[in-house]
């Protein structure tokens, strides 16, 4: 079995200037496509915003914003037959054939042992298109955190938001906010409140979301336990931001996709212009593999130390339960902003985007699998997880 060509595409043709995607804490609806000359190419533009089920009335948007990575080298993924790699071709072929029953996937990319042995793309997809990574966003603001811990821009992991954030805490005196660390929220215990429509949709109109932010209450039936929180991650964009004197995107196009050969990427930013930490990304499918491949590695690429590989580690390591599942997984956990399980038998770790977004590492197999998919109804939700998450099983299965 041979790699998809970039070129090459299944199933039927979307618009490039109209597509939809949707996360649970709100809608966007893109309508049309306008390109200006620069580094900088708008590729979506007059954006409708309408927050949870029930919220219909139209907000204006922030355009999203291509951009591309001067510094990064691109350098394709080199590719071999799956063979040559230990993975059963057949078996292989199989999964991704069948991923194309799965009327919402879009892509599949296998990469072992740093080789990309298979891919395919669905429903218009191709390997060129910027796809929505949804809360895998996170994943990656995590990688950057590392970074920065070890380069001492930040003071570690028990550092309050108060002191990380010491201007935006003095806006709101008592803030219980300004007590949760670092810590907490890489490991989705901040025990804040969090209500993701309600929330959602005030943090998407507000001129300046991060007062709003800094405001919000404790939940007492959060307090030590796991609880997933936007808004919380969210605070990481301003954390980042601050630590480093440039804002989140220009951070992580400088420290993580320039050195990984990421040349292009889109990430869409709240209302007073910050990059959105909890979602908003957008990458090639075969860039979020490499995304994947270097937590895969030890924060590895091309042999180059990008990430620290003891927080690579940690941040693969459950601090606890999640309460989140998908099958075919088993003991859900939560590390850094990465989720971790066992599946086949196998210890991984992903991150998960809304709709089956996912950037999956199995460790002790060399093995990688990056996914995206169109983001579905809620009520469709889980079935859409639990399926792509089993054509990623299937590949577990044929790798030896």
């Amino acid at each position: 079995m041979s790699c998809t060509p970039p070129s090459c595409r299944s199933g039927s043709t979307l618009s490039s200037a109209r597509s939809t995607w949707r996360a649970r804490w709100c809608r966007v609806e893109i309508s049309r496509t306008v390109t200006v000359t620069s580094r900088r190419r708008l590729i979506l533009a007059g954006a409708a915003l309408t927050c949870g089920s029930g919220c219909s009335a139209p907000r204006t948007g922030a355009p999203l914003l291509e951009t591309t990575v001067p510094a990064a080298v691109a350098v394709e993924w080199d590719t071999a037959p799956p063979e040559r790699q230990g993975i059963d071709a057949v078996a292989l072929a199989g999964a991704l054939r069948d991923g194309a029953q799965l009327s919402a996937l879009r892509a599949l990319v296998v990469v072992r042992n740093g080789t990309l042995v298979g891919e395919r793309y669905y429903n218009g997809a191709s390997a060129e298109d910027l796809l929505p990574v949804n809360s895998v966003t996170k994943s990656v603001c995590a990688m950057l955190v590392g970074q920065a811990l070890q380069r001492g821009l930040l003071p570690g992991l028990d550092a309050t938001v108060g002191q990380l954030l010491p201007e935006a805490a003095a806006q709101v005196p008592g803030s219980v906010v300004a007590g949760v660390t670092l810590r907490q929220i890489l490991t989705g215990r901040s025990g804040l409140a969090s209500d993701w429509d309600r929330q959602s949709a005030a943090l998407a109109n507000a001129p300046d979301p991060l007062p709003l932010v800094m405001a919000l209450p404790a939940d007492p039936a959060a307090a030590g336990v796991w609880r997933y929180n936007n808004a919380a991650v969210g605070l990481l964009s301003a954390i980042l931001a601050r630590a480093h004197g440039r804002d989140l995107a220009e951070v992580a196009a400088r420290d993580l996709f320039g050195p990984l050969g990421i040349t292009r990427y889109a990430w869409s930013r709240d209302r007073a212009g910050r990059p959105t930490a909890h979602a908003g990304l957008r990458l090639r499918t075969r860039d979020l593999a490499r995304i994947a491949w270097t937590m895969a590695d030890g924060g590895r690429w091309h042999g180059v130390q990008v990430v620290p590989s003891a927080w690579v580690a940690d941040s693969m390591r459950p601090a606890g339960p999640a309460a989140w599942r998908v099958a075919p997984v088993s003991e859900v956990g939560y590390g850094y902003l990465w989720f971790t399980g066992l599946l086949r038998g196998r210890r991984v770790a992903w991150g998960w985007g809304y709709g089956a977004q996912y950037a999956v590492v199995v460790p002790e197999l060399g093995l990688v699998v990056a996914t995206a998919a169109t983001a579905p109804r809620m009520e469709e939700l889980p079935a859409q997880n639990n399926a792509v998450m089993a054509l990623v099983a299937r590949v577990v299965n044929a790798t030896s």
